[in-house]
């Protein structure tokens, strides 16, 4: 599958269910109360998250993303879903019980104003469930530009230059440290009950090597919550609204 058009606004989507995904998925089952909740997710894709999500643990499972040719897919799983930008979301306050943003957040044009309407959508006490690209990754995931023509692919070690430098190859994306995340966040809105950096789940490399991919991936699984998971793939924030 060659990427969409939309890959260097808006990255691409999941658009098939392997490991990778069924580990985040149980990774959020395991820090919110999925069972029978009213859940948003802001930025569904084609919806593969938001379905499963529906499927398995509850039928209160609202969606949105930005590009109407998405949405229109994702309605196939959710039929409630609706185009809208993050910044400003359609819908009430404390409206949902949990919130989930699964890398969306380094795309859109405001990064905090989109976690404060996320903040405000969720009810007190409900939670967010945040994943975001980890700044010092090996590799740039979104692709680069280079003398003004987009590149789609992995890029290897563009976000460790200077940001300026960074910035005028990578300008569609962000990326994250853990100090970034945190100025995100007002903490008389809501506080970080769970942070770690997780791996990919490299179900590319593991189709095309087969066994020594699976046991490297296992590997770096081991290394999340050690300083080992300086390089991993991506930040996941439980953020509980006070």
């Amino acid at each position: 599958m060659t990427h969409s058009d939309l890959a260097s606004q808006r990255g691409e989507p999941s658009y098939v269910w392997r490991a990778g995904q069924e580990r985040r998925l149980q990774m959020m089952a395991e820090w919110a109360p999925l069972q029978g909740a009213r859940v948003l997710v802001a930025g569904c894709g084609v919806g593969m998250y938001a379905s499963r999500i529906r499927q398995r643990f509850t039928d209160r499972v609202t969606a949105f993303d930005i590009e109407f040719s998405r949405v229109r897919i994702a309605r196939a799983g959710i039929p409630s879903a609706f185009v809208s930008a993050g910044e400003d979301i359609p819908c009430a306050d404390s409206a949902f019980d949990i919130v989930l943003s699964h890398e969306v957040i380094e795309h859109v044009r405001d990064d905090r104003r989109c976690l404060r309407e996320m903040l405000r959508v969720t009810r007190s006490g409900g939670r967010i469930l945040l994943f975001c690209p980890n700044r010092w990754y090996p590799f740039e995931t979104h692709g680069h530009y280079w003398k003004g023509e987009y590149h789609f692919g992995n890029s290897p070690l563009i976000n460790y230059l200077p940001q300026p430098w960074r910035d005028k190859l990578a300008p569609h994306v962000r990326a994250y440290r853990t100090r970034d995340l945190r100025r995100l966040l007002d903490p008389a809105e809501g506080f970080i009950a769970h942070h770690r950096r997780i791996y990919g789940g490299y179900d590319n490399l593991i189709a095309r090597f087969g066994a020594p991919a699976f046991v490297l991936r296992n590997l770096l699984y081991r290394f999340e919550g050690s300083r080992l998971d300086t390089w991993a793939l991506s930040h996941f924030l439980v953020i509980e609204k006070r």
